[in-house]
């Protein structure tokens, strides 16, 4: 399966967790993951939530859990496997559990606006890397959550499937990712505050 030359890529034990063999497009692929994300929103949607139920590591895998279940056997589990991006596999949990406490201190201190915070989330979350695959929509679904559910204010514009699919939106996505490793936060507060 031919991957975007910014997507992570799938080691051979990853992508026997496929549960659909047949599939061997990145298209193909996409589009069963995408219904699967519509079954795990509307289950979030219906979910109420406190800081001390959604800013959890556990719900972090249960979310992913819900959003990938029916494409990928590992859905919900911690990756166990270096990539080219992300922390060491053994430090996955601790700095989950980290970026959860530093965030519900942010929302229970009004540490940041409202955006800042959730983006300031984001962008951790997607460092860390917590599973093989699926990351950023994750971390994306998981910063409106905060600002939904927790802040009441409105989601991010992320720029919807654009940024799944190559070209400009995704790529200066990608690099006011890459801006904010470096602890400069600025491309990624100007495309989305």
């Amino acid at each position: 399966m031919k991957e975007p030359d910014d997507a992570t890529p799938l080691d051979p034990d990853e992508r026997d967790g496929l549960l659909f063999p047949h599939i061997d497009t990145r298209g193909e692929l996409d589009q069963m993951e995408q219904v699967n994300i519509q079954q795990g929103l509307s289950w979030l949607h219906n979910k109420k939530l406190s800081n001390d139920d959604l800013l959890t590591d556990s719900f972090a895998r249960q979310l992913h859990q819900k959003l990938f279940s029916d494409v990928w056997k590992w859905a919900g589990e911690y990756r166990r496997t270096e990539k080219s991006i992300g922390i060491a596999p053994e430090q996955i949990s601790v700095q989950a559990r980290l970026l959860m406490d530093d965030t519900r201190f942010w929302v229970e201190n009004d540490t940041y606006p409202a955006k800042e915070l959730a983006l300031r989330f984001h962008h951790r979350l997607v460092k860390i890397h917590l599973f093989p695959n699926g990351n950023g929509r994750h971390s994306r679904i998981m910063a409106d959550a905060i600002l939904t559910k927790l802040l009441s204010t409105q989601p991010i514009e992320w720029g919807g499937r654009n940024l799944t699919k190559a070209g400009d939106i995704r790529m200066n996505y990608i690099n006011a990712l890459r801006q904010a490793d470096r602890e400069d936060y600025s491309a990624l507060f100007e495309l989305y505050t």
